[in-house]
């Protein structure tokens, strides 16, 4: 050994455990699945007759969706990258693509006929407006200040 100290599995995950808060590290294990697991499923296995990618709240199927999977793959990988790291560009980046899932998911309530309308439109965009607030009101998580 070179003097380096070896950290442990554990010691890792508490290390990076304890540099966000709970629900900051909701969202980075958010991240991580749907990067690591649910993106590959939906780009190389799920069945193009099967497949659908919501952006702004309009829903693309078949090969609309396939060619636009990347993207969202991309952007959630951003995403587990720059919460593990607590990179400053998260800052209000992670916020901004929150608000956009706000409009979303009120659009898609309203244009897709699985959607219950207008009442429950603002229900789901309330919802994902608690974590687009709290990313907002984040700055300093993403300077290096430790989370209380």
């Amino acid at each position: 050994m070179t003097g380096r100290s070896w950290v442990t599995f554990n010691e890792l995950i508490t290390q990076q455990w304890t540099r966000r808060s709970l629900w900051m590290n909701l969202l980075l294990l958010f991240c991580l699945y749907m990067t690591f697991i649910y993106m590959p499923f939906d780009i190389f296995w799920k069945p193009l007759a099967e497949d659908e990618e919501v952006w702004f709240g309009v829903t693309l199927h078949g090969w609309s969706a396939k060619y636009t999977a990347p993207l969202h793959w991309l952007i959630y990988a951003a995403g587990a990258y720059g919460f593990w790291h607590m990179k400053p560009w998260m800052w209000p980046w992670a916020a901004v693509y929150c608000a956009q899932i706000v409009i979303s998911m009120f659009v898609w309530n309203l244009l897709d006929p699985r959607g219950g309308g207008m009442q429950a439109g603002a229900v789901a965009a309330a919802v994902f407006m608690v974590p687009t607030i709290a990313l907002w009101r984040s700055k300093d998580r993403f300077n290096g200040v430790r989370a209380s």
